[in-house]
């Protein structure tokens, strides 16, 4: 008989998974199915197989379904495979045309995973934050960003910190900001911090395709978070890119020059604290990450609030049920979610449906 807490034993798989040294979960062979259903509703299918194969010979897991999960996890892989070819090419194509790029997330989180085939890829995004000759003004910048995809993808839809395109078949976005906050005035201080911020280090990709520049530790484990916090607000937010953030921690231990004290400071001034609290709270009560990795104290509260909005809405609030209205529906229905945050994060649910008209508008004004 199934039992009523899957998602308990859920969050044991995924902790198994992460690290073996947590306790092996005890999974019923009824309740397989919706281990697997809920894998993939957190588009982490590949890395919840690393608890199939080690519990393999421990547990009784239908034979079907282990076909099934080895096969959604080689699709993975061989997915990976391709986006780390095409981030490589794409990275050459914006260097020779100029821009100092490097590759946000995606396939530089991957490649911090102890198997760097296990990551859901999504789409490739490149961060341009400058122009080799100097031209680093941000009009400029944008107007010679959205000029050269467009040069080479005419179609290439403009947001306001990017514009989306289709390179070799695979979704790629390149920014002219790394991310944005719905309220102007801590949208301001980040996009300040990311300028003074920026730096960026080569790292190998698997099985000899070559190097890509992705940012720094210290850059990333503040615009990560900062891409965490507008996730939640735009749909939300899934665990995969928790998983992403639980082996970002992990990789900077030691290694920040920046210090913890002055990070939460930063924190702070871009009121990124308090969702940094809630954050803590996923990491270390799902999935197991230890204290000595932690940047902030965890929230607990807002932590409940954060885990609730994951489990209901899946990766990037796919399972939410806002992506199934009509735009005008979903305009209402994603404002009037975002309203029962307002005692949480009171700045930013305030300002995202100013932010979500006005950026309506100016897509219209620059589409």
């Amino acid at each position: 008989m199934m039992r009523n807490n899957l998602s308990d034993i859920f969050f044991q798989l995924v902790r198994y998974a992460l690290d073996e040294r947590h306790q092996a979960p005890q999974v019923e062979a009824d309740e397989w199915d919706a281990m697997f259903d809920m894998a993939r509703k957190q588009s982490i299918v590949g890395v919840v197989f690393e608890s199939v194969k080690r519990l393999d010979q421990e547990v009784e897991i239908p034979r079907q379904l282990k076909m099934k999960w080895f096969f959604h996890a080689n699709k993975i892989k061989n997915r990976n495979i391709l986006l780390n070819q095409r981030s490589a090419e794409l990275v050459k194509l914006f260097r020779q045309e100029g821009f100092d790029c490097c590759v946000l997330k995606g396939q530089g989180n991957a490649i911090m995973y102890p198997e760097p085939y296990l990551r859901t890829s999504g789409d490739i995004d490149m961060l341009c934050m400058s122009l080799s000759d100097g031209r680093s003004q941000m009009s400029d910048l944008r107007d010679y960003v959205i000029k050269y995809v467009r040069r080479i993808k005419p179609q290439a839809e403009v947001r306001y910190y990017h514009v989306e395109f289709k390179y070799q078949e695979v979704p790629a976005e390149a920014h002219f900001m790394p991310g944005i906050m719905n309220n102007p005035i801590y949208n301001s201080r980040l996009q300040k911090w990311y300028r003074s911020h920026y730096g960026c280090q080569m790292m190998a990709l698997p099985e000899g395709a070559g190097e890509i520049p992705v940012p720094t530790l210290e850059f990333n484990v503040v615009y990560q978070l900062a891409h965490l916090m507008h996730h939640f607000f735009d749909e939300g937010i899934g665990l995969r890119q928790f998983i992403d953030y639980y082996y970002l921690l992990q990789n900077a231990e030691n290694k920040l020059e920046i210090g913890h004290e002055k990070l939460r400071r930063t924190l702070h001034q871009l009121n990124l604290y308090h969702f940094a609290g809630a954050v803590m709270y996923v990491e270390r009560e799902v999935l197991g990450l230890e204290e000595k990795y932690l940047i902030v104290p965890v929230d607990e509260r807002r932590g409940k609030t954060l885990l609730d909005e994951i489990l209901k809405g899946g990766n990037f609030g796919h399972s939410s049920g806002l992506r199934q209205n009509s735009t005008a529906k979903k305009y209402f229905l994603k404002g009037w979610r975002n309203m029962h945050f307002i005692r949480e994060y009171p700045a930013e649910a305030l300002c995202e449906p100013v932010f979500r008209t006005w950026h309506f508008f100016w897509r219209l004004k620059h589409s």
